[in-house]
């Protein structure tokens, strides 16, 4: 998946310094003035070529037969004058990576390849199928596995090659690799993932096939992505252009595509929801397709258990890994949930020497911006201290022990799981995910059925109390709650993702608050955090979401995680749909998310809970009908019931400390 923006999308972070894969834009035109800190950015741009040609043989615009006969376009970089074969760093990407392009007069950095060359490696990195110079047509669901596979066997089969590549990328240049690793390609020695959401199916519990659905609802920010990213018309060159043609192209052809600016804020409203692609004149392509086939080509049609999710390139439980693996994850990601129960899988099922090899970093970034941690590491308006590590270290270090041989220190300290706890602002470890000695709590919403707002009388209570009146709010998908922080990616200017004081939304009377005691004395909350709900409606089919804060003692409620339901999928989404009766009072347990928080002394743990979260989830319209293909919605009637007969609770994870 793509950074959030196009005007962002200058880096995609793959880790530190030399694992920073630039997406660059349109070119420069040559008679185009420059500013001089752009005149700057060429010349040292200029200089880390130079020195490039200085260590590295260079060789760009190699076009890879696949077994289909199409060919994927790739660049590469080895060692000048090695004394023997090298290892191979494969980075495979839909991003551009043309070495000469800028984008607003700044160059494409290519430090990576030089850091990477002088520490040993050959550096690779190809296009993925149906991106700029390589052929063929791009999938939703991932270029064919077989892709990755004869990239790496070729990769393997060059005369400089000692026989071992590693992977690494972040988003869309990690989301291809659990997939391939699983088809255990013996060159391919092991992997390094980041912000890897849109590569996992299905694991556990999490039916979200790529990034598509959180809980049964569709996370729009692929409306956005594939705005940009399907180029299934596009220019070719032709077959026969030869490699040194390929590249004087590249100098003025870059075969980026410049869509015109889209006012995301507004087209996401646009309904039904499978027109908005074409109300922005977007391509129809793979998003709305064949509207009489969800379980086809179409995307949006589709339920989070179709057939079609199953036959591309996405990473489900039932495909064992048994390679060595590096994973990065964050905490205001798309979805870290879903990644660490990928993590735990693999620790699961890989036989016993390799689940040993799998090591975790969950940091307190956005998606893809671990670099961008600095002294005070801001996500949105929360300061959540230094939180730089040293990524560029630990992914070379992890190279040198497994596609070298060679011992390494910073693997060798590395633990197993290392995760960054926000509020003490502090990395920690552990040898399990969740924290091992963690525990779980329950605490219980009560109220005297005016919970409506911040400033209602909703309360979280260590148990159910036998008396209490239902919370009862209007949800009306014309005026749904709108999105104000949380975690994602890719939805330009249309959300703000971070953790922002939720309190200026929280005066909206279809939203339930619910505040714990103040915590007596500091307490870790590290792990899944699950909400149970029992609900009613008048409609046959609708939504729940909660939001869980951090409430501070001067009042200001930081959000730390989410989480929506779309009711019909209550009983599974391997299932079929199930529909609600008015009068009828219904169980649903959301899918567990995780979070690493620290409440000191004073601060509350605050639960908000309503029915819309939009855009970061498309909104439900109500009606039991598809959704996707309606324009009308009609109000619901929800209602939040909490007694001894409905423990309607938020059970959290807490890693027991010594107390001063």
């Amino acid at each position: 998946m793509r950074v959030p923006s196009r005007s962002l999308r200058t880096t995609l972070s793959v880790a530190a310094g030399a694992f920073c894969l630039a997406a660059i834009s349109a070119p420069v035109a040559a008679q185009a003035v420059l500013t001089p800190e752009q005149k700057a950015l060429v010349a040292k741009r200029n200089d880390l070529e130079k020195q490039l040609e200085d260590v590295a043989v260079i060789d760009r615009k190699v076009m890879v037969k696949m077994r289909d006969g199409k060919r994927m376009a790739a660049d590469v970089y080895r060692p000048k004058g090695a004394s023997g074969k090298v290892p191979t760093i494969f980075v495979r990407t839909p991003y551009n990576f043309n070495f000469w392009d800028v984008k607003n007069g700044a160059p494409r950095d290519m430090s990576r390849e030089l850091a990477a060359v002088k520490r040993g490696y050959a550096y690779v990195t190809m296009n993925e199928r149906g991106h700029y110079f390589s052929e063929g047509n791009y999938d939703i669901l991932g270029a064919p596995l077989s892709d990755g596979v004869d990239a790496v066997r070729w990769l393997t089969s060059q005369p400089w090659s000692n026989g071992k590549v590693g992977t690494t990328g972040c988003s869309s240049t990690a989301e291809w690799q659990m997939a391939v690793v699983a088809e255990g390609e013996p060159g391919l020695a092991t992997f390094n993932v980041q912000g890897f959401g849109a590569g996992v199916g299905r694991v556990g519990p999490y039916y979200e096939q790529g990034n598509w659905y959180r809980g049964g609802a569709v996370q729009m920010l692929f409306i956005d992505w594939l705005y940009e990213e399907q180029n299934q018309v596009r220019p070719m060159f032709p077959a026969n252009t030869t490699q040194a043609d390929l590249i004087r192209a590249s100098k003025a052809f870059d075969l980026d595509p410049q869509m015109p600016p889209a006012d995301w804020d507004k087209a996401f409203w646009h309904l039904p929801e499978k027109d908005i692609m074409k109300s922005i004149d977007g391509p129809k392509g793979i998003f709305a397709d064949a509207m009489d086939n969800p379980t086809g080509g179409n995307m949006i049609a589709r339920t989070p258990n179709s057939p079609a999710w199953y036959k591309g390139g996405l990473w489900h439980d039932n495909m064992k890994i048994d390679k060595p693996g590096l994973w990065f994850m964050s905490w205001f990601d798309v979805s870290v949930s879903p990644n660490l129960a990928a993590y735990n899988q693999v620790r699961a099922t890989a036989s016993k020497a390799i689940a040993d090899q799998q090591y975790a970093v969950i940091a307190p970034v956005l998606h893809c911006a671990y670099t961008r941690a600095t002294e005070h590491t801001m996500i949105g308006d929360l300061d959540v201290g230094d939180a730089r590590f040293d990524y560029d270290g630990l992914v070379y270090g992890w190279f040198d022990k497994y596609l070298k041989g060679v011992d390494s220190p910073a693997v060798d300290k590395q633990p197993k799981v290392m995760y960054y706890v926000m509020g003490e602002n502090k990395w920690h470890d552990s040898p399990t995910w969740p924290p091992a000695g963690s525990q779980t709590r329950t605490l219980y919403f009560t109220s005297a059925g005016k919970a409506n707002t911040l400033y209602g009388d909703g309360h979280l209570a260590d148990s159910p109390q036998a008396t209490d009146q239902p919370d009862r709010f209007i949800y009306d998908p014309m005026n749904p709650v709108t999105t104000l922080g949380g975690g994602g990616c890719c939805q330009g200017t249309a959300v703000k993702f971070g953790s922002y004081d939720q309190n200026p939304q929280l005066t909206r009377n279809d939203i339930l608050v619910y505040d714990s005691e103040p915590f007596k004395e500091g307490t870790e909350v590290s792990g899944p955090i699950t909400v149970t709900l029992y609900v009613s409606s008048d409609a046959k089919d609708t939504d729940f979401t909660f939001k869980v804060m951090d409430v501070y003692p001067d009042g200001k409620a930081y959000n730390l995680t989410e989480n929506i339901q779309r009711m019909r999928y209550r009983d599974g989404y391997d299932k079929p749909p199930v529909w609600m009766k008015d009068g009828e009072v219904y169980k649903v347990t959301f899918q567990p998310i995780d979070t690493s928080n620290y409440f000191f002394p004073g601060h509350k743990l605050r639960v908000a809970v309503s029915s819309s979260n939009f855009p970061r989830f498309d909104r439900n319209l109500n009606t039991g009908g598809n959704n996707y293909d309606e324009d009308n919605g009609v109000i619901a009637h929800n209602a939040l019931h909490h007694d001894t007969t409905h423990p309607s609770g938020i059970t959290y994870t807490i890693v027991p400390r010594k107390q001063p």
